[in-house]
């Protein structure tokens, strides 16, 4: 009886940590949208739709919120999926086989939030045009260390890396318009 108690405890050990793997990359996650929208909030309307010169093919203002959303969606789950996957069932701390996947994931989570304050908050679109490259660079290696763990965490950062291009090609726009 006594290693089933034993059994017992470490899968419920392994329960409160999946849980908790959850929340803290479910919160992470959450901190760039949260950030983004702070330093967008007050130039989107004046700034960015009054004195802008826009491309044609500017997407309207209520596109990025459900695009966002689903993409902020994905990536939880990616890292997730990373997480789980790499997690050791014994209740050990963070490897470092699980250390660069996730160190990545954080690091574009944190150029995520840095874009929106580069681009709306200083309102400069050629410093946001350098960070956003970063940015892209940093999903690519995040896509592909993730592809390396699990493959459907890799593809599903590929919808956000799409965004991102077109982000970037967008941001580049701006700036040409309006140097």
């Amino acid at each position: 009886m006594a290693g089933t108690g034993q059994i017992h405890s470490n899968t419920m050990r392994t329960r409160g940590q999946t849980i908790s793997a959850a929340l803290a990359i479910g919160a992470a996650t959450l901190m760039a949208p949260i950030i983004g929208g702070l330093a967008t909030r007050r130039s989107v309307g004046t700034w960015y739709r009054q004195e802008l010169e826009l491309p044609a093919w500017n997407p309207p203002s209520w596109v990025f919120g459900p695009v966002w959303t689903t993409l902020y969606i994905l990536m939880g789950l990616a890292a997730f999926l990373v997480w789980m996957r790499l997690a050791d069932r014994a209740g050990r701390p963070l490897d470092r086989s699980m250390k660069l996947p996730l160190g990545l994931y954080a690091s574009q989570l944190a150029l995520n939030a840095l874009w929106p304050v580069l681009f709306f908050g200083l309102r400069s679109p050629g410093t946001a045009m350098v960070g956003i490259v970063l940015l892209l660079a940093t999903i690519c290696a995040t896509a592909w260390s993730f592809w390396r763990v699990r493959a459907s965490a890799g593809l599903l950062l590929l919808p956000y890396l799409g965004w991102t291009l077109f982000a970037a090609a967008l941001n580049a726009a701006i700036w040409w318009l309006n140097r």
